[in-house]
């Protein structure tokens, strides 16, 4: 029990001083145009990291859902919406699924 306390304050730090540093050691715009764009990508770049092991482990199989996966890329690089990838994305899980 008193590592569980140790533990907590640690992350605690750690979280204090992650969004603490930026805002002491930053005071001036950002003008460096790569450090914008890297700035720019981070969210979506951390969803993304998020997501993926999300998307293979979320069916039984792993196949399916890096199937479902390459489906979804397909079908968003082709433009189509977010409800069609989602729906089309869970019926081919579910037919990989019945076979597998």
């Amino acid at each position: 029990m008193h590592n569980t306390w140790i533990y907590i304050a640690v992350m605690a730090i750690v979280s204090y001083i992650i969004r603490a540093l930026p805002l002491t050691l930053i005071r001036r715009p950002i003008t460096n145009t790569f450090v914008k764009s890297f700035l720019y990508y981070v969210p979506y770049v951390t969803l993304a990291v998020m997501t993926f092991p999300a998307i293979l482990s979320a069916s039984n199989s792993m196949i399916a859902g890096l199937a479902a996966f390459v489906i979804g890329v397909i079908l968003s690089w082709r433009q189509a919406s977010l409800l069609q990838v989602s729906v089309i994305c869970c019926v081919a899980v579910f037919i990989i699924e019945c076979f597998i």
